[in-house]
């Protein structure tokens, strides 16, 4: 197919079918059970960085940017020692996200400008949109072509400021707001409006609309685990819409991966709680020092240092030493070297982030 075929948007013709009415229903049930959990937990950050690197190493995973957790967590305490160019990029990516959030949580809207400033978060370059044609996606088994996106920058602009008004303008469309996730992601990806980060774009965008919609607070619906479960299916039925124009299947697998990590997002917040209030209970009842500052810190940074007890805790640099190395002692921070300084890993949280049991 080429981008002679790509359409405007709003569509011409009904894709709220009795499947999609039926899966739109469980996903919306699903949906709003993670929007109330979400406010279990007492500072937002928590969530946003525990999930949002998951989210990062998933998201960066399907366009073959393969990282450890390890690493990651390495990567943000920015230790002299340690150096990743792909953990490096997992780092940009919850950047992106941050950065996202910020401009919707002002806004409420998504703009052009704001999808160009979470790319060039994200590649941490200034190209904007394209305007050299020749790129074109293809198979990654075969090598062969299998959609041109559109070449001429007069045209990616115009699709994407209809696409911007699609987004933000709810009298274009009177379809769902899930469906009209699963339309505009379709779309994005098929203008591929960057040279790069596209996919990791559209996939950020995923989240900030739903934020936008207040069907969540808090950008913690992170569909990349999901997609990289079912990755075949997701490029093939990107490509049956762009083929045939027929949607249900697409937006059936877009609502069902809403559906099925939202309820896995459940039962891992579920189990972050539980251990942050182990933990406070241990903590409060062993250790003068004790703030709800310190635990949220332990929860925020999986893998934390002292500067991040210092700047959090408002404490010296060896009083954070001290509460960071008694907690070692006692075997509930595990106490690594990497270079010339020092980690301390929340070992508890990181079975749980990392799905092991």
């Amino acid at each position: 197919m080429d981008s002679g075929h790509l359409n405007k948007l709003p569509l011409t013709h009904d894709v709220e079918s009795k499947k999609v009415l039926k899966k739109l229903a469980s996903a919306h049930r699903a949906l709003a059970e993670l929007k109330g959990v979400v406010s279990s937990i007492p500072n937002e950050n928590i969530l946003i960085n525990t999930l949002g690197l998951q989210e990062a190493k998933d998201s960066s995973a399907i366009e073959n940017i393969i990282t450890t957790h390890d690493d990651i967590f390495k990567a943000e305490l920015n230790l002299d020692g340690f150096k990743s160019l792909n953990a490096k990029e997992v780092q940009n990516y919850i950047a992106a996200l941050k950065k996202g959030f910020g401009l919707i949580s002002k806004n409420r809207i998504l703009t052009n400008n704001d999808i160009i400033a979470i790319q060039s978060e994200l590649e941490k370059n200034n190209a904007g949109f394209r305007r050299v044609p020749g790129t074109t996606l293809k198979n990654a088994t075969t090598g062969e072509t299998v959609y041109t996106p559109p070449q001429d920058y007069d045209a990616i602009l115009d699709l994407m400021q209809n696409l911007e008004r699609f987004i933000n303008d709810p009298s274009v469309s009177d379809y769902d707001d899930l469906v009209k996730m699963a339309i505009i992601h379709f779309q994005f990806e098929s203008i591929h409006p960057f040279y790069d980060g596209n996919g990791r774009t559209g996939r950020i965008i995923n989240v900030l609309f739903l934020v936008m919609n207040d069907l969540l607070n808090l950008p913690v619906l992170y569909l990349s685990r999901y997609i990289i479960t079912h990755k075949a299916d997701y490029y093939k039925l990107l490509q049956e819409v762009r083929e045939t124009n027929h949607w249900e299947n697409w937006i059936l697998y877009m609502l069902d991966s809403v559906e099925q990590i939202s309820k896995e997002t459940i039962v891992l917040i579920a189990k972050i709680n539980d251990l942050m209030l182990k933990y406070k209970h241990l903590l409060r009842t062993n250790y003068k020092f004790y703030s709800q500052d310190l635990l949220n810190n332990l929860f925020m940074h999986p893998y934390t240092k002292i500067e991040f007890i210092e700047n959090d805790l408002g404490v010296s640099r060896i009083t954070a030493s001290k509460y960071l190395n008694l907690l070692a002692k006692d075997n509930i921070l595990k106490k690594e070297k990497l270079g010339t300084g020092n980690y301390y890993i929340n070992v508890e949280l990181i079975k749980i982030l990392t799905l092991k049991d």
